[in-house]
This record gives C-alpha cells, structure tokens and sequence, in this order.
C-alpha cells in the first residue's frame, strides 16, 4: 500500500509539472477552445440527421447521444490521464527516450503514464458531460444515488478500457517501432459506434464492441439501465470489471514488449 502511495505521489507530480509547463503558454486556451470547438462539431451532424429524419423507432437524438456522450468522455478521460501512453509510440521508441526511463528505479508504468499531460484534451471531458447532461434531461430522466453510482462507474470502466487500448498500442509499438493504424479502429473511430441505434448495429461489429473490445458494457448497458431501455441492472454494472478486464490484457502485452525491449543502443 505504502509502494501504491508513492508511485499515486510520483505520478501527481508528473502530471502538475507538464500542466504548470503548459500554461506558461500564453495561448494554451486557445488550444482548449479548439478541442472543445471540434468535439462540440463531432456530434452535430447527429443532431442535423434527426432534426430532418426524425427518431429511428424508438431511438431519439438524447438516447443516441448518452450512448455516444459515455464512449466519448471515457475517451477524452483516458486520452488525458494516460497522454504518455499515446505518445509512447511516436516519441519514446524512436528518440531512446524510453531507455532513460529504464534505469530510473521507479514504476515504467507511472513513468510512462505521467510523461505528457495536456490540458486542453480535459475539454473534450467537459464537452461529453454536458452532452450527458443535456440528455438525461431531454429524457426526463433525474438520477437517484445509485444511479450516480452507475454513471461514475461506467466512466470509470470506460477509462480503462480505453487506457487498455493505449497500454497495448504501446506494447505492440516495441516490436514495430511505431503505432499500428488499425489500433485507430479502438480509439478515435470505437466511440463513433455510439452513434448506431444498439438493436439496428451489425452482429459482428456488435460482437467485436461487446467482446473484444467492451465498448458497449461501458456505454450502451449502463445508459440502458439508467433510463429503462429494458436492460437488467448486472449488465450495467458490467462496466467496471470489463474496463478493468482489458486493461489487465493490455498490461500484458506491455510487459511482454518490456521483457522483449533492446535499447536503442543495441
């Protein structure tokens, strides 16, 4: 508990350090106002489809946007907390970046995970919880405790589900040396799958959502729950353990690439 303590103290400090080095530029908010301006456009096209189509059965634009809004907040949570990660493969491979780390006697994951942290990607955070809000409210929906409960951990699940993808992405970059494409399909491109009606989505992307990747344990089953869609509650508290579940897979991918890792210098 005490090593936990420290390495949770290091990793804090990783983080404060690059945010206090980001507002030393004049025009970091500019750089939040653009993320937050992008993430805002993401979803209009959403909102431009059912204003002119209408509601797909029994599908409106607030149902679809929770289901997107919890893929896309998980995201930018990770995206944020776990910046090192996605870095890993364009920068700590290529420059032997990573070999300095090594021979620092602390956590290579604590290390790696607290090397980059921008704040402007905590804009996308901000923009998905006001898409939640908004529509909970559009469903008339007011939260007991339990389902605060739900909700947090849902996001939570989703957090490491998606740090799972940047874990991996980074395992997998020790023997390419840089990132794969295809790892894209699980991050920026997995929560646009939100935007698809759950009852009307191909079975095997479904499959690939549900059981690969857990997309939609922590998006669609905890939204189901939360606003009555039909879903029994131990679907909906699937999340957490799913997003834990795949993080534990890409932590042994990670330390596969560790163990198979030759300097630069080699």
């Amino acid at each position: 508990m005490q090593t936990i303590a420290k390495e949770f103290k290091l990793y804090r400090g990783l983080l404060r350090m690059n945010a206090l080095s980001a507002l030393e530029y004049k025009g970091w908010w500019l750089m939040v106002l653009q993320v937050a301006f992008v993430s805002a456009m993401d979803i209009i096209s959403t909102f431009l489809l059912f204003n002119r189509f209408g509601s797909v059965g029994e599908w409106s634009a607030p149902r679809i946007v929770l289901v997107y809004a919890l893929g896309v907040t998980s995201f930018g949570l990770a995206e944020s907390l776990m910046r090192g990660f996605d870095y890993f493969p364009w920068h700590m491979i290529r420059d032997g970046a990573f070999d300095r780390l090594l021979l620092r006697p602390k956590s290579l994951f604590t290390q790696v995970s607290g090397s980059v942290f921008h704040l402007h990607r905590l804009a996308r955070v901000a923009v998905g919880i006001l898409l939640i809000t908004w529509s909970l409210q559009g469903q008339g929906i007011v939260l007991s405790f339990g389902g605060v409960l739900l909700l947090l951990s849902a996001l939570l699940g989703g957090l490491l589900m998606y740090a799972g993808v940047f874990v991996l992405s980074s395992g997998i970059a020790i023997f390419t040396v840089r990132a794969l494409d295809w790892i894209f399909i699980l991050t920026n491109a997995s929560y646009q799958v939100g935007r698809c009606p759950m009852p009307y989505m191909p079975a095997p992307l479904k499959h690939i959502f549900t059981f690969v990747m857990p997309l939609l344990v922590v998006s669609y089953y905890p939204a189901s729950v939360l606003c009555g869609w039909g879903e029994p509650l131990w679907k909906g508290l699937l999340a957490l353990p799913a997003g834990a579940a795949f993080l534990v897979v890409g932590m042994g991918i990670w330390r596969v690439g560790v163990r198979k890792y030759k300097s630069t210098g080699s």
